[in-house]
């Protein structure tokens, strides 16, 4: 009887394994980033936990702009994010900025009082800062940020650029009608202070306009985020280096 079972979860596992395969790769991310809020693929949408859906869509040439307003799932994959150093970044090259409001709004909260019943109180870096920040649970996210907190704990020379940072704030991107990844409780800016942001070194809000790249933000931060699933607005030619927002589907290998 037993071996019977074992054969037919094994018959199962292989079918379901072997199904997936044919799945598009930014689906099979997904589903891997966030099993548990997605749940599966049709065909032509993937399937959130609540049994809902969301249609997924890629491959259509479009501009920057309408890439960053872009209301399908697969374009959020269009610009590949580099793990590691990166020394030069080609002009609207912005892995990750691109984000789906409707699938962050169905796994976090679609009001700023919905993502906030989900919030947890972490104390970031209890050593070097001992600040208390609000995230997220869903998904992991409080979880991978306590994981980079304690390693960051460990390195007094990064202790100036951890200081007054910032989390949950429902909000719009400045200059846009989307949603800030601040919004769901999943982003966090360090310290101004020490930070480059596009628009405020261009003094001007034109995405077209040609940025000279700047960035105080040591390598081994960036690291540190980015092996517990947060991508770094550093690495956006429109960068915005103070910034870090769990984005694991951009890291999966």
């Amino acid at each position: 009887m037993r071996q019977t079972i074992f054969i037919i979860l094994l018959f199962t596992c292989l079918v379901v394994c072997q199904s997936q395969t044919n799945y598009p790769v930014g689906v099979q991310r997904l589903l891997e980033a966030y099993s548990s809020s997605i749940t599966g693929y049709d065909g032509t949408s993937i399937i959130l936990r609540d049994g809902s859906k969301i249609a997924y869509s890629e491959g259509e040439n479009k501009s920057h702009n309408e890439l960053m307003n872009s209301n399908d799932i697969g374009d959020i994959f269009t610009y590949p994010y580099i793990k590691g150093e990166v020394k030069h970044i080609p002009k609207n090259y912005d892995p990750g900025r691109i984000r789906n409001e409707e699938l962050l709004k169905k796994m976090y909260g679609s009001t700023s009082a919905e993502v906030q019943k989900s919030l947890v109180t972490i104390i970031w870096c209890p050593k070097l800062v001992n600040q208390k920040l609000r995230i997220t649970n869903i998904n992991g996210v409080a979880e991978q940020l306590q994981k980079i907190s304690k390693e960051l704990d460990k390195h007094p020379e990064l202790r100036d650029y951890l200081y007054s940072a910032g989390t949950f704030n429902w909000r719009k991107v400045r200059g846009t009608d989307r949603l800030s990844s601040h919004s769901f409780g999943t982003a966090i800016d360090l310290n101004v202070k020490y930070s480059n942001y596009w628009q405020w070194d261009c003094r001007c809000t034109s995405e077209d306009t040609d940025l000279e790249y700047k960035n105080k933000i040591p390598q081994l931060i960036v690291d540190i985020f980015e092996k517990y699933g947060f991508i770094w607005g550093g690495k956006w030619y429109h960068y915005d280096t103070m910034h870090f927002e769990y984005r694991p589907e951009l890291l999966v290998n």
